[in-house]
């Protein structure tokens, strides 16, 4: 067999691996199978590298299917099949196999124990030298036509035109993907940013970039549809991020380009009801009573916040101490921490998250194998679908599965 896998990623290399394994798994010769993989830029795996702040997410805590699949805006349904047949716990099991050794963290999170994102590029490069797979550099398909036979004639930027018995097609979120698989005739569905930060301007937040709040609760309204997200908020240059802004910007994703990144939100700071912020400010009051109400902020808030945020909202209390603030200015803080609005002025990609909605048609895949359904011996996997998952090693999830799927099937064929 003659294997071309367009994108040297995350998806493209594990799927090349994979289908070396498959063969010497069934004892067959797999020097007999060659794999190329083309790579348009001058370096491979690039989102594996700064994937987790440069520790790369590979996966995440979640061995159910159906729970797994959930945290998937658009995909969910279609992954729940692969998800039984290869998920984070085959994964972990694969890179111990290679000697790779990895943890989870509190939010359940999956990185090397190495804390490296070199860790995984090394075992994914090794693999790929040790099968003798050949990765082209600097060589984009710029052309596939179908010949009469039904293989697949690839023209590079390198001049070549080179012929093979199959396709794999997994460049991401990369235009290129999406043109070459609409040249054999695939539907694009609407593409949009998926993780993305808020831009925002307030004088609630100025100056104050790094500053967190852990259990924050974002709402979203555009037109009848609703979002709520819940989870950390970080304060940053440009405005509000951290997971719950992240994950609401997934599900939102369409809607909020469509409102072309302008939009109000709410942020509710403590993730408490009303009445519960209430009874903890009036604690806070008598247990604080002679003690500058600037100077003593509520539960985690951070004291370079809480100043801000009083001399924002009660001005005229705000240098008092607690038993002379007025119930209307305690109910204004209330009302303050329990739902400020802020709006949106635009979006800042999350460079270590980038991620895009839309893609390659679902209707038109087999997600037992991850083939066309319009053209045999064609494949895709990973993000050039249109699938996408929130924040927290979800996207390589499903680079991982799609790519063992392909593998699994290509090497089944006569």
């Amino acid at each position: 067999m003659r294997v071309a896998i367009i994108g040297a990623g995350a998806a493209g290399h594990f799927c090349a691996i994979r289908i070396k394994e498959e063969l010497i798994e069934r004892g067959e010769d797999h020097t007999l199978t060659t794999i190329t993989l083309f790579e348009k830029g001058s370096d491979v795996l690039r989102k594996v590298r700064i994937s987790g702040g440069g520790r790369c997410n590979v996966t995440h805590n979640q061995f159910d299917p159906k729970l797994l699949a959930s945290n998937y805006p658009r995909g969910s349904r279609e992954l729940r099949g692969p998800f039984n047949s290869f998920n984070p716990s085959h994964m972990i099991e694969w890179l111990n196999r290679k000697g790779v050794k990895t943890k989870v963290e509190s939010d359940g999170r999956i990185f090397p124990v190495t804390d490296s994102s070199q860790t995984i590029i090394d075992c994914f490069k090794g693999s790929v030298n040790n099968y003798g797979i050949d990765v082209k550099l600097s060589s984009a398909v710029k052309n596939i036509e179908l010949n009469d036979s039904g293989q697949f004639l690839l023209s590079t930027s390198q001049e070549e035109a080179l012929v093979f018995d199959y396709l794999v097609i997994t460049t991401g979120s990369d235009r290129s993907g999406h043109f070459l698989a609409s040249l054999l005739g695939h539907a694009i569905t609407p593409l949009a940013p998926s993780l993305f930060t808020f831009k925002v301007k307030s004088p609630l937040l100025l100056g104050l970039e790094g500053i967190s709040f852990p259990s924050a609760t974002i709402d979203l309204k555009l037109g009848k549809k609703k979002w709520q997200e819940k989870g950390p908020l970080l304060i940053t240059h440009w405005g509000l991020s951290g997971p719950a802004i992240l994950k609401l910007s997934a599900w939102a994703a369409r809607e909020i380009k469509e409102h072309n990144y302008q939009f109000d939100f709410r942020v509710n700071f403590l993730g408490l009801k009303l009445e519960e912020i209430t009874e903890r400010l009036k604690t806070l009051k008598a247990k604080e009573a002679k003690k500058l109400i600037t100077n003593t902020p509520l539960d985690t808030i951070s004291k370079r916040f809480w100043k801000v945020f009083v001399h924002e909202l009660i001005p005229e209390d705000c240098e008092r101490p607690w038993i002379e603030v007025s119930q209307k200015s305690l109910n204004k803080l209330s009302q303050a921490l329990y739902a400020t609005v802020f709006k949106s002025v635009g979006s800042h990609r999350f460079k270590e998250e980038f991620v895009e909605c839309g893609g390659i048609n679902s209707k038109e895949i087999d997600f037992k194998t991850m083939q066309s359904k319009i053209v045999p011996n064609l494949y895709f996997a990973g993000e050039v679908l249109d699938i996408d998952g929130i924040t927290g090693g979800f996207n390589f999830q499903n680079a991982w599965t799609g790519a063992f799927l392909a593998a699994q099937s290509l090497t089944k064929k006569d």
